[in-house]
């Protein structure tokens, strides 16, 4: 077993431990000399900036001065100086990391200690590895926190391009192409998965192109019959068709000079894709029953999710088609691989929604995180309806993990299991597992409601907890009928 930091030995495993990225500034707030030394000399050795001090009212001092980037606070069993103190270390600085220690036993202090804004905790004693886990825990919240700050302030004051938002490397690449093509009248194939933004892309190429002002046509080429599309892209003529009652222009007439946006151009029929060459490389088409052609101007923007190399290769999709329409190619990257413009694009969404319902809607710093984590297979569209349904569901102006779709939570929910000091999982030595704090949490809850059979209302008073904290809580659990989980 390691020696504790109390132990003057432990200071031989300093030099195997890492040293964090960045010089952070750790306050140590214990009345035990010996701990609080130890902690000191360990968090120094990591690189950590250390003050430390064994009297709360001086700590409370120091922290009105100057802001530190991490609070290690003992919680003393025979007063509420430390509860008060975590509280207002995350009332003065919102990225503060706080971990509180308690001793051996005392896991309702730990609990309360996490109310009042820790976000983790020790129990003494402990050792030496266990206390370097910890604090780099705490580091890594800290700077993901003060992260995810700077950039909504920074995305506050820069969108991006147009409608589109991003200031990732991948989108700022993205704008510099954007604009040469827009000013072009070349056709532009424009690749990535559902729900990246292709129309939103086609769209901004022809908002900043010099026909800005003429009509910006999109026609999904998925949706519609062969017929269907082939009479609206090209028009037909009286008669042409039972129900053919008068003429009618396609879109590649009416268009005239704007934007014609084919959308999953790559589920044409090879029919209508030799019809869509011939109108492009002779510029004009002949509608459907008609004898004369008609000479068009429409620039052409197509879109796809599918890999129209692949389908040439196979012969579902002509080659001379795909080379008329890839002159330009973009591909836009999905959001996974944009992560940094997460914060952006939700706080647009919720910008939006807020003018909408006419109350201002923000994200908690966990719901942030889960959502960096994610890896938002639907995209950015999937990002939309997840913020536009934590809206619906949130009891407050701030959304909650629980208010998020249960795709977020449970990886929410695993990330809280990820970051418990004892993980709930047996030692090396096969000593029993203990339960992470979330967990009790969890049973608390539960066997209150249980015991008043089912009353709410009398379970957060006995628990000592608002009781929209506990709906809020079971909303995370996933629990509908407290009664009735096992």
């Amino acid at each position: 077993m390691l020696e504790t930091v109390a132990d003057s030995r432990a200071m031989d495993f300093i030099p195997q431990l890492a040293e964090p990225v960045v010089r952070l500034h750790l306050l140590v707030v214990d009345a035990d000399t010996a701990v609080r030394s130890a902690c000191a000399e360990i968090a120094s050795s990591l690189g950590y900036a250390v003050e430390s001090t064994g009297d709360l009212g001086h700590a409370r001092s120091l922290l009105r001065a100057h802001a530190v980037d991490i609070l290690l606070v003992n919680l003393p069993a025979d007063s509420n100086q430390g509860l008060e103190m975590v509280a207002e270390a995350r009332l003065l600085y919102p990225d503060t990391a706080v971990v509180a220690m308690t001793a051996s036993g005392s896991v309702n202090a730990a609990v309360e200690a996490m109310r009042c804004g820790a976000s983790d905790y020790l129990t003494k004693p402990f050792a030496v590895d266990e206390l370097s886990t910890v604090l780099e825990r705490a580091a890594q919240r800290h700077m993901t926190d003060a992260a995810t700050r700077q950039l909504r302030e920074r995305f506050r004051l820069s969108q991006g391009l147009g409608a589109m938002i991003g200031r990732s490397a991948e989108m700022e690449k993205l704008y510099r192409i954007l604009s040469k093509v827009a000013l072009s009248s070349h056709p532009v194939l424009v690749l990535g998965e559902s729900g990246t933004g292709k129309e939103l892309v086609a769209r901004t190429i022809h908002a900043f192109g010099p026909n800005a002002q003429k009509p910006f046509l999109p026609v999904d080429c998925g949706s519609l019959v062969p017929t269907l599309i082939e009479s609206e892209l090209f028009g037909y003529v009286k008669g042409a068709f039972t129900g053919a009652n008068r003429s009618k222009d396609g879109l590649l007439i009416s268009a005239e000079g704007g934007t014609v946006f084919l959308d999953e151009i790559g589920e044409l029929s090879l029919d209508l894709q030799a019809k869509l060459l011939r109108a492009l490389q002779e510029k004009e088409v002949r509608p459907v029953g008609a004898t004369h052609r008609v000479p068009i101007r429409a620039r052409i923007v197509a879109a796809t999710n599918r890999d129209l190399a692949a389908m040439v290769e196979k012969g579902s999709f002509r080659k001379d088609l795909f080379y008329r329409l890839n002159v330009v190619n973009l591909r836009l990257p999905p959001l996974r691989d944009r992560r940094e413009d997460i914060p952006l694009l939700a706080a647009h969404f919720l910008d939006r929604l807020s003018r909408e319902r006419g109350r201002k809607f923000t994200l908690s710093d966990e719901a942030l995180r889960t959502m960096m984590r994610y890896d938002w297979p639907g995209n950015v569209r999937e990002l939309e309806n997840s913020v536009e349904r934590a809206c619906a569901l949130s009891s407050g102006p701030v959304l909650q993990l629980g208010d998020l779709p249960t795709q977020l939570q449970q990886q929410g929910l695993e990330a809280r299991r990820a970051v418990s000091p004892r993980g709930g999982a047996a030692d090396a030595d096969g000593a029993p597992a203990v339960k992470t704090l979330a967990e009790l949490e969890r049973e608390a809850i539960l066997e209150a409601i249980r015991t008043l059979n089912g009353d709410k209302l009398q379970a957060a008073k006995l628990l000592g907890i608002g009781k929209t904290t506990l709906y809020r809580k079971l909303k995370e659990y996933g629990i509908a009928d407290p009664l009735r989980e096992d």
